[in-house]
């Protein structure tokens, strides 16, 4: 089985898909793993979009049950069509900013004022492009399998057993 855990950054999609391949015995895949390229510092590079497709369906046809965390928008349909589930993670611009500030600090020991802008658009949509709450929707809308929608501050166990409940 193979589940997409996806939202806005800062949402809690990593965390929660991360809590969910640990308390089944899967492979959790993240996406910025396979679309950034390792830089010093991270996230400065995107890996080609052929490059980087390929490289998480091979990853993923070696582990047939897996939680895969992330925005897949647009890298293929038969990336994005291959989910038994998906779980769209929607949180408050105000908190998942925060909760960025915080992460960006802990893990880079600094923050990247223009990544928080950006993130901040989600809801109204980023003026540079990427992701919106009205893109991710629309994709959404045109997935063939099972959809689920999780709002709001939960717990991650909360959310968990959301997630158990709408398993196929």
């Amino acid at each position: 089985m193979r589940i997409l855990i996806t939202g806005a950054s800062g949402s809690g999609t990593t965390t929660l898909a991360s809590h969910c391949a640990t308390q089944w015995g899967w492979q959790h895949v993240d996406a910025d793993d396979y679309y950034w390229l390792p830089t010093t510092p991270p996230y400065q590079q995107v890996r080609n979009a052929d490059e980087r497709l390929n490289m998480i369906l091979r990853t993923l046809s070696g582990a047939p049950d897996s939680v895969v965390s992330g925005s897949v928008m647009n890298w293929g349909l038969s990336l994005e069509d291959s989910f038994d589930l998906i779980v769209f993670v929607y949180l408050d611009a105000r908190i998942r900013v925060e909760r960025l500030r915080k992460r960006e600090q802990r893990e880079l020991g600094y923050v990247d004022e223009a990544f928080l802008q950006w993130a901040s658009e989600y809801d109204i949509g980023p003026k540079t492009g990427g992701r919106s709450l009205e893109r991710h929707l629309r994709w959404l809308d045109e997935r063939s399998c099972k959809v689920i929608r999780i709002e709001g501050d939960l717990t991650v166990e909360a959310r968990y057993e959301l997630v158990v409940e709408a398993l196929p």
